[in-house]
């Protein structure tokens, strides 16, 4: 069995997602030094000097309901949390590594005079050219996965769409097999189908 290296895809989003990571670990490591420092020993007024913890947090703690109780507070503090969630929850996510697989050539033989193998592109080209063979079909893109061949069409009429997914489906299975090509799924999807031809849905 042939081993595939495995890739993950990153959103450019997630460079920012990185840089708020990366600010809030510099926070972090900042007030533990803080820490640090007051375990050392050093006063707590040299500390507050440098890092305002001792501030920060008399000012927080002064807040009280009455500080928020008029609408307009509590709107805006409720419109800032939501936004911050939908904000750092969506940069989150963007950080979620997606793995794939690699597309890699594909063994058809093997004897003592070598090895004889295919680029997946030569098998979504097959494909492509037998589901172009259809009179009803205008264009058509394959994509060879690890199990699977997908097939992407669009036709010139919406008229027959059924028949026309079906009998490309045993077009593009004929042809795989006439080119001694690997006999995997194949799974047809329509995309799209010419506008001038859109009324005959209504």
């Amino acid at each position: 069995m042939m081993r595939q290296r495995l890739r993950t895809r990153t959103s450019r989003l997630a460079l920012l997602g990185r840089v708020v990571t990366v600010i809030f670990a510099l926070a972090l490591i900042w007030y533990g030094l803080m820490v640090l420092l007051l375990a050392a020993g050093v006063s707590a007024d040299t500390v507050n000097a440098v890092s305002g913890y001792r501030t920060v947090f008399d000012e927080l703690s002064s807040i009280t309901t009455a500080d928020v109780d008029d609408g307009v507070t509590r709107a805006i503090v409720a419109g800032a949390g939501l936004l911050a969630f939908v904000l750092f929850g969506y940069l989150a996510l963007k950080e979620l590594p997606r793995p794939y697989l690699t597309r890699s050539d594909i063994e058809l033989s093997a004897d003592e005079r070598g090895l004889t193998t295919v680029e997946a592109r030569t098998v979504e080209r097959a494909a492509e050219i037998a589901a172009r063979a259809h009179p009803d079909v205008s264009s058509a893109s394959g994509r060879y996965g690890t199990d699977d061949l997908e097939v992407s069409i669009s036709v010139q009429r919406a008229r027959g769409v059924p028949e026309v997914l079906r009998d490309v489906h045993g077009r593009v299975r004929d042809a795989l097999s006439e080119h001694g090509l690997p006999a995997v799924p194949v799974n047809v999807n329509l995309t799209g189908y010419d506008r001038r031809t859109r009324r005959e849905l209504n």
